[in-house]
């Protein structure tokens, strides 16, 4: 399912950088951008919008005035360069709030997040009858291999291949690094741009590396770093 998304936000870089991100996960899609709430709320009138996601500090309408004052409204995730303004949107019904710069790592635990709780609101009948997803098929050596996620213990990339390390043998398939991530669940994350890490299999942590169940030393690449602060 398509989870059309709109941003609001009166810096054009903010609005970039959400854009970048949005346009990496396939089944997001930017429907609008405004630079001022007004804008936005006559869009919401007539155009459906299932995530929002809006600036705190704004001339003339703030973020936060903006959400109690608007009767149509999707899930909302606040953005805002100041620490101490996001607190105030906690007392609201948002899903989540996003500091500046926002990196595409925290960005993709927010869609997970969205994604959880729209899984959580269906109804009990269709929650029951359907299996939870434990796992994932790969294509290696023409043959479509099961992976259990509870087995994996990190994912590597060499080229324009990936290799799955799991706790019995590592498998060998061709996809890019950037994409294979976003078909894992939520405790997978990517800490260098070539390894993945299952974080139900963290033993320590250091500064410059992430230590697994088994004493495998998995290096956090520098654009990564704030990796520490989501696993904390």
């Amino acid at each position: 399912m398509i989870i059309k998304c709109m941003v609001v936000d009166d810096e054009p870089l903010a609005i970039k950088v959400l854009e970048n991100h949005i346009q990496k996960v396939p089944d997001l899609e930017l429907v609008a951008t405004f630079d001022n709430p007004i804008d936005a709320g006559h869009f919401l009138q007539s155009n459906g919008i299932d995530l929002l996601f809006l600036d705190i500090q704004m001339p003339v309408v703030t973020g936060i005035d903006f959400i109690k004052n608007t009767i149509i409204q999707p899930k909302v995730v606040l953005t805002t360069a100041y620490r101490q303004y996001a607190l105030e949107g906690y007392e609201l019904d948002i899903i989540d709030y996003l500091l500046k710069p926002i990196s595409f790592i925290r960005f993709y635990k927010t869609i997970n997040k969205y994604r959880a709780l729209q899984a959580n609101m269906l109804p009990l009948s269709n929650s029951s009858s359907e299996a939870i997803v434990d796992h994932i098929y790969v294509n290696s050596n023409k043959k479509m291999i099961r992976i259990e996620f509870a087995t994996i213990l990190f994912v590597d990339s060499i080229k324009d291949y990936v290799r799955i390390h799991t706790t019995k043998d590592i498998i060998t398939t061709k996809d890019k690094i950037s994409a294979f991530v976003l078909r894992l669940p939520n405790h997978f994350l990517r800490v260098h741009r070539s390894y993945i890490i299952n974080t139900k299999k963290i033993a320590a942590l250091t500064s410059k590396d992430v230590i697994l169940l088994g004493g495998m030393e998995i290096p956090i690449g520098n654009s990564y770093k704030d990796i520490i602060k989501l696993l904390k």
